[in-house]
């Protein structure tokens, strides 16, 4: 096999079908008609000798060697996008960041970031363009895996070996409900007589909760299980948005960040249960892949994140 036969086009298209587990919807997603992106996929099959993908009717599913060919073609299209960035003038290289972010800090804390981000040079530039990807801790840590992000910026830890994960920010979770619900009544009466609310009402309460893989999930459980053995009614939901709107309406309890919950708390929407748990602290943390090259708008980010 002459491996330099091999192009990066093909590459491009295997992780395309990879991601999306169709050739049709790879094709849309790089411009390619269905058709030359099987015959794509089944030539880069042919040079390799290997069979990448397991077929499932129409669904494309990797198999063990397209998993093993997967984080190396990745890596490989990310050192070809380098390589061109290297022919751009330091200005033109800080006028592109992929930023992803878990999604309160998302919400509450990138907004700011954007600005001083954006400002100075920037603002003098002729065009610049940044993309931004909101969504729960696992889902950014993926992205920045397979290097569609230069930087996330995450709630709970990472579980992606391929990323190096950094120390940011600290942020305080506490527990919340409506004014009106039970067990705001119950504690109440327990700091009128000098005594925290007894975990039992917190064991029988309805508990709001983040889906698995949000960090404000594993921050939540990691803290609340050991004490509550388990929740006995629980509702899912995908936003801390809708989680502090939920609970405000008396719908159950729920553990926010204080930047979530600070408004509602201020206005009297919410109040905190003061109980027997301990203080509910978390670390945000910024991640990078081990493999990716610092381009200079990712290293006027990060300067941005040590000082913040």
């Amino acid at each position: 096999m002459d491996i330099l036969r091999l192009t990066l086009r093909q590459l491009q298209i295997f992780v395309a079908v990879a991601r999306t587990g169709s050739t049709t919807a790879a094709g849309e997603a790089i411009a390619l008609s269905q058709s030359a992106t099987s015959s794509a996929v089944n030539e880069l099959e042919r040079l390799l000798s290997l069979q990448l993908f397991d077929r499932a009717g129409k669904r494309l599913l990797l198999n063990d060697n397209g998993r093993a060919l997967l984080p190396q073609a990745q890596a490989l299209l990310e050192g070809a996008s380098t390589i061109e960035r290297m022919s751009q003038s330091a200005d033109a290289q800080l006028q592109e960041l992929r930023i992803g972010a878990s999604t309160t800090i998302g919400t509450y804390v990138l907004p700011r970031l954007l600005t001083a981000f954006l400002s100075g040079r920037h603002a003098q530039a002729e065009a610049w363009q940044s993309s931004v990807m909101v969504g729960n801790t696992a889902a950014i840590c993926a992205r920045v895996a397979a290097f569609e992000l230069d930087i996330g910026l995450i709630e709970g830890p990472s579980h992606e070996s391929a990323v190096l994960v950094h120390a940011w920010l600290a942020d305080e979770m506490v527990v919340v409900a409506s004014p009106s619900h039970q067990v705001s009544r119950v504690n109440m009466e327990a700091e009128r007589a000098g005594r925290r609310t007894n975990l039992a009402s917190l064991r029988d309460a309805v508990w709001l909760l983040r889906e698995s893989g949000s960090g404000t999930r594993e921050a939540t459980d990691e803290v609340l299980l050991p004490h509550l053995r388990g929740y006995r009614k629980s509702i899912e939901l995908g936003s801390s948005e809708a989680i502090k709107h939920a609970a405000s309406a008396g719908l159950g309890l729920a553990c926010l960040s204080k930047w979530v919950a600070s408004d509602f708390l201020e206005s009297g929407r919410l109040c905190v249960v003061r109980s027997g748990l301990p203080r509910i602290m978390r670390q945000y943390h910024w991640v990078v892949h081990r493999d990716k090259q610092f381009t200079p708008a990712m290293i006027r980010f990060i300067d941005l994140l040590s000082v913040d």
